[in-house]
């Protein structure tokens, strides 16, 4: 992880880009991070990776990965975040919308609310969804902001 394999030249424009994200404050750190990470690193008399990784306190990989990204893509491809690997959500939009209202709804006779599992057993006895773990459904109410259990 040598500093001379991928050296960070910034034009002026890209120097102010960057201090420019930094200072206002708006975006997620990760991406501040990113940023302060090239900065330090700017041309021949940049810092070290080790000096960088002890001041911003992120891993020497981490480090090599900017550079390298920044050296063979560019500037906006070594800052933004890349899409993470994972399963998409599986109850979203319709499906989620439906089991919320039936949280809402009246529950059924002999229960005082709604519980987690009756949720759940009723979104695939209305073939809402095919299977669904409470736990799902916890989660989707928690998205929702509904405490209705």
């Amino acid at each position: 992880m040598s500093q001379k394999q991928f050296l960070v030249q910034l034009s002026a424009h890209e120097r102010d880009r960057l201090q420019g994200i930094i200072r206002s404050g708006k975006h997620k750190a990760r991406k501040i991070t990113r940023c302060r990470i090239l900065l330090m690193a700017n041309g021949p008399n940049g810092k070290t990776d080790q000096e960088i990784a002890d001041a911003l306190n992120v891993a020497l990989a981490t480090i090599f990965n900017i550079r390298r990204r920044y050296a063979q893509e560019g500037l906006e491809p070594a800052i933004s975040e890349r899409p993470r690997s994972g399963q998409p959500p599986k109850f979203k939009g319709r499906a989620a919308a439906k089991i919320t209202a039936i949280a809402c709804s009246t529950p059924p006779a002999g229960q005082a609310k709604w519980s987690l599992r009756l949720l759940a057993d009723r979104a695939v006895e209305l073939k809402i969804v095919d299977a669904i773990s409470h736990q799902s459904v916890s989660n989707i109410l928690k998205k929702t902001n509904s405490d209705r259990t």
